[in-house]
């Protein structure tokens, strides 16, 4: 099945190399450009794309913006949203994850990783297990935002210990299979406790379930993680 994707930032020469670069993939297809946060919601909402290629700064409504709007359609509530960000130095990262995004990418990204992350979020696994994005892991836990609860809510009783369990080492950063290792278990049965977490947690992908861990306080920050 081919990735149909949605290119969304204001800079022309970058959605022309992204373009060159996904076209040139089989399973994938460039079906829209947007140079704002505006224009990325409206074209998300005509071509009803697999993924969204977003952009955090943009001028008039910025990619921060556009993701809330998206993530909040229920029309697309089969769309992901992918960020390009800078690790290190933005400070919307937490807020995007927050506002329904999948999984982030750098701008200096290589060739081979942009169509891997591509493939992952459409997949609809969240791109945060790698270690450039455990950082953005730390920042937000370090900053979970007014919405966060001070002790686990009555959401996570309708979790089984086992899917809490899985649940809070996902929001760690770890992966399928480091789990499985830690925790003693095929990797099939912690995708399993993962999908029935998101399922009944109405996390439309992993990233939405990680982001719910900090919410109800499932998962704390450490106390050296302040930014």
């Amino acid at each position: 099945m081919t990735i149909r994707i949605l290119l969304t930032d204001d800079q022309t020469l970058l959605r022309a190399t992204f373009r060159m670069l996904i076209d040139a993939n089989p399973d994938m297809e460039v079906v829209g450009e947007a140079v704002d946060g505006a224009q990325a919601v409206a074209l998300a909402r005509t071509h009803r794309p697999d993924i969204v290629l977003m952009d955090i700064r943009m001028p008039h409504v910025d990619g921060l913006a556009a993701t809330t709007t998206i993530c909040a359609d229920p029309d697309l509530a089969a769309t992901r949203v992918l960020i390009l960000t800078t690790f290190e130095t933005d400070e919307y990262v937490a807020q995007a994850l927050r506002a329904g995004a999948s999984g982030f990418l750098g701008k200096d990204v290589s060739a081979e990783a942009l169509l891997d992350g591509i493939r992952t979020v459409a997949a609809g696994d969240a791109l945060l297990s790698p270690t450039a994005t455990r950082s953005l892991i730390t920042r937000f836990l370090a900053a979970p935002g007014p919405g966060t609860a001070t002790a686990p809510d009555e959401r996570l009783a309708a979790l089984t210990p086992r899917e809490c369990e899985v649940m809070a080492l996902a929001a760690e950063g770890r992966s399928n299979d480091e789990i499985a290792e830690f925790l003693v278990l095929s990797t099939l049965t912690v995708r399993t406790h993962i999908q029935r977490a998101m399922t009944k947690l109405h996390a439309r992908d992993r990233a939405q379930l990680v982001v719910i861990a900090y919410q109800t306080g499932l998962v704390r920050p450490p106390p050296h993680s302040a930014p």
